[in-house]
């Protein structure tokens, strides 16, 4: 496993990221048994969200996390100010239920970091930034960032940030992917995967802000299982999902090369799919829903895998 550092948590990072909805307490023993199986490999570092499962989610984790007597070891990551059908919900009210909640569930005492599930355009960056702090400041949450920020709406919360003595945000969580989305698989995703997302990939490149990639491998499309003459086949939320966002021309080209440098190289296309997300000049965290620990392993390995010069940007 290697680790790297987000500002204001210290602790080291794993850079393979668990993510945890598909953990429930219904199924304690297998979360519980794939929670040990992470850990053991490296993996510190788990991501959940208020809304993941209504809430189990992050009941289970931190259940997991109190029996196991690991609060000084890992590091929790969830979200909230996630929109419903009525409101998007990016105002310092609605980040400070949600977070008075998650905290209710994970009974860690503090979330090292606190990510703002969906942003509001139409809300100043600046009572967020003023809001965020007066959490950190009561020791609630360590850290806080965006997920599904634009590069531009990040810098302007930092810009605010710095102009107010407050601390900024500290990641940020888009989709970034060597299989590019043809569209947002849920409203208000932000992806940086591909040409379209070039530009900002430059800003991160320049600022180092830390970037953990949402649905890192495409939701399945490097399993093989997606082909260019069997899209008609696939039913479900999931494999249906994948065929509407991720199975275009342009990914199946991407997916044909992925397939010869793992052929030469004798390992899977998913390892390949991750060491492209690591070989970018970028601080970045891969999340993946690992459903085995053996997945996990899997990709660990893609952390020093080497691949060849003509790789797709």
């Amino acid at each position: 496993m290697k680790y790297g550092r987000v500002a204001g948590i210290d602790k080291p990072v794993s850079r393979l990221v668990q993510g945890c909805t598909g953990i429930s307490s219904r199924e304690l023993q297998y979360s519980f048994d794939l929670l040990d199986g992470v850990f053991a490999l490296g993996c510190n570092a788990f991501d959940t969200a208020q809304i993941y499962g209504g809430g189990d989610s992050e009941r289970t984790l931190g259940r997991w996390i109190r029996e196991r007597g690991l609060g000084d070891k890992v590091v929790v990551i969830t979200k909230g100010a996630h929109p419903n059908a009525d409101r998007r919900r990016v105002t310092p009210f609605d980040i400070a239920s949600d977070l008075h909640d998650s905290l209710a569930r994970l009974k860690t005492g503090a979330i090292d970091l606190y990510l703002l599930h969906r942003d509001d355009p139409d809300v100043e960056v600046g009572p967020i930034i003023e809001a965020l702090n007066e959490h950190l400041a009561a020791g609630r949450i360590r850290a806080f960032g965006g997920s599904n920020w634009t590069a531009e709406r990040l810098a302007a919360a930092n810009e605010y940030a710095a102009a107010h003595g407050l601390t900024g945000f500290a990641a940020s969580s888009p989709n970034l992917s060597l299989a590019v989305p043809k569209e947002a698989p849920w409203g208000g995703c932000i992806s940086i995967s591909g040409p379209d997302g070039q530009a900002d990939r430059n800003w991160y490149a320049q600022t180092q802000l830390p970037v953990f990639s949402w649905s890192s491998l495409a939701g399945g499309f490097w399993s093989g299982r997606f082909r260019r003459d069997n899209l008609a086949t696939f039913s479900g939320y999931a494999d249906e999902l994948v065929v509407r966002c991720y199975c275009t021309q342009e990914n199946f080209r991407r997916l044909d090369w992925a397939e010869k440098v793992a052929q030469e190289k004798g390992v899977s296309v998913a390892q390949v799919a991750l060491a492209w997300l690591f070989r970018q000049p970028l601080n970045v965290f891969a999340l993946t829903a690992c459903r085995t620990p053996q997945e996990m392993a899997d990709n660990v390995q893609a952390l020093d895998l080497e691949l060849p010069a003509d790789v797709p940007e």
